[in-house]
């Protein structure tokens, strides 16, 4: 999905021992019995990954809405510093499953009908945390054509990987005290004054949401909404980002292009909620829906093209070849 980050590179930051995070020496085993060259399942295993299940995602989308929104009218109705702080934290989980949902909504993955698709995903989940929902899914249909490719739009935030630590640091440091939010909540103010129609949108349901809290008196929960986004969100959203295809190389084979990192119970809460974190699978076949893409992964487990050496075992081994350079393959 696409970060949402701004960034910025000079030639200092750069690894000096390797300009690239791609792994080597990767199994040739396509196409078999259930998968074809590119590790796409034939049609009857597809059709059945790539079904819809309406219902559950209305209970889904309903569950995020109370982890997010849910969580902010809690700390506003017990009103303490202690719930204010707590809710502060638990939205690095909030705007990553409206941000995750909507990201699913913008490959029209998330309800069957469209209107209700592209309603729910604008209105509920996109906007509500400050992402142009329309401008976004094609900037990300760009990535998924060619990732890494001269038309990707995040180039500049997944090149140069693995960097040195102080690099690392300082990008996370500009993350964690709102400096790169804010350069965001600035590229809103331009394209709001140039009338574009969306942003006027995204202005519109934060003010909504800003005149809710006043009129219960509850302004600074509209203020712990805002500044979550702006710093802890930032911090979980960079390193979700790099850990899909940070320092990865343009190529046919996706397993150059995208990390396999392993998912443990603490990433999948707090960062990758909804399958996000099986994001290889994901960009094999880009129309399954999330709670189907951990049963793709098995597949490409299960024929040999994905293997051990090129997964991570945690998040936190990544982050530490992210600014090391020590790195699979």
């Amino acid at each position: 999905m696409a970060p949402l980050i701004e960034s910025t590179l000079d030639a200092s930051e750069v690894s000096p021992t390797r300009d690239n995070m791609a792994p080597t020496g990767l199994p040739d085993v396509l196409p078999t019995a259930r998968l074809n060259h590119r590790g796409v399942p034939i049609r009857s295993i597809r059709d059945e990954l790539r079904r819809i299940p309406n219902g559950r995602n209305a209970i889904t989308v309903l569950m995020c809405l109370a982890q997010s929104f849910g969580v902010v009218i809690a700390a506003a109705v017990v009103n303490t510093w202690w719930s204010y702080l707590a809710a502060f934290v638990l939205m690095t989980r909030g705007h990553a499953c409206l941000n995750i949902l909507a990201h699913e909504a913008a490959h029209r993955l998330l309800f069957s009908k469209r209107w209700a698709n592209d309603t729910v995903g604008r209105f509920l989940l996109a906007y509500p945390t400050y992402q142009a929902f329309l401008a976004y899914r094609r900037a990300h249909f760009a990535h998924h054509r060619d990732e890494l490719g001269p038309e990707e739009p995040d180039s500049a935030l997944y090149a140069g990987y693995p960097v040195p630590f102080a690099s690392w640091r300082r990008r996370l440091v500009r993350d964690a005290t709102g400096q790169s939010g804010w350069k965001n909540m600035k590229s809103l103010g331009h394209a709001i004054r140039s009338g574009r129609t969306e942003a006027l949108m995204i202005v519109g349901v934060q003010l909504g949401m800003l005149a809710a809290s006043i009129a219960f008196q509850r302004p600074v929960a509209y203020v712990v909404w805002i500044v979550s986004w702006m710093t802890v969100w930032k911090v979980s959203n960079r390193l979700r980002a790099i850990a899909e295809h940070g320092g990865m190389i343009r190529s046919r084979d996706r397993r150059e292009t995208t990390h396999v990192i392993k998912q443990s119970l603490v990433a999948r809460y707090w960062m990758v909620p909804y399958n996000t974190g099986w994001h290889l699978a994901h960009h094999v076949d880009m129309g399954v829906p999330f709670r189907h893409l951990p049963q793709l992964h098995a597949e490409l487990v299960d024929s040999g093209w994905v293997t051990p050496a090129i997964e991570y075992p945690t998040y936190r081994s990544f982050w530490k070849a992210v600014s090391s350079g020590t790195t699979n393959g």
